[in-house]
């Protein structure tokens, strides 16, 4: 199962076409996705006109929920940060750290592309959804987006 950063979700929303956000296009309907509760808040927040906001949360409300943290979680992440900053690696957000360990401890893939995931990669087994296939550099045609206008 395939976890969705925020960092993609706002591309996706605001029809900015990267990587990320047209691999989560092609994913849409044909994978199972899954979404942080963090990650819910921190997409749904952006989001100035109610009818956009209602439009993405029905939207996300039909993937898989996952909650982020939880002792168990909030220890290891603790564990993760200071071993990467043992390396000389600083995470700057908590949240990152939070959502990266959730991934590694249930086994899913991070689509994301916010900088921050890559030394949990890197260090420590995080499995970037980016490299499970292999890149087009294209769009597949008749692929709509779901696109909202009002997005922060």
């Amino acid at each position: 199962m395939i976890l969705v950063d925020s960092s993609v979700w706002i591309d996706y929303f605001r029809g900015v076409p990267t990587p990320q956000s047209d691999r989560l296009d092609l994913l849409l309907g044909t994978e199972p996705l899954a979404i942080g509760d963090i990650v819910l808040t921190e997409v749904l927040q952006g989001f100035d006109q109610e009818r956009d906001f209602n439009r993405a949360l029905r939207l996300l409300a039909s993937l898989v929920q996952v909650d982020i943290a939880g002792h168990r979680i909030a220890a290891q992440a603790a564990r993760n940060f200071r071993g990467l900053h043992t390396r000389g690696i600083t995470v700057r957000k908590t949240i990152d750290t939070l959502i990266a360990t959730r991934c590694i401890e249930d086994e899913l893939s991070l689509l994301y592309s916010d900088r921050d995931f890559d030394p949990f990669v890197e260090h420590l087994g995080l499995a970037s959804a980016m490299n499970a296939w292999p890149e087009t550099g294209r769009r597949v045609a008749g692929r709509a987006r779901v696109r909202v206008e009002s997005i922060a």
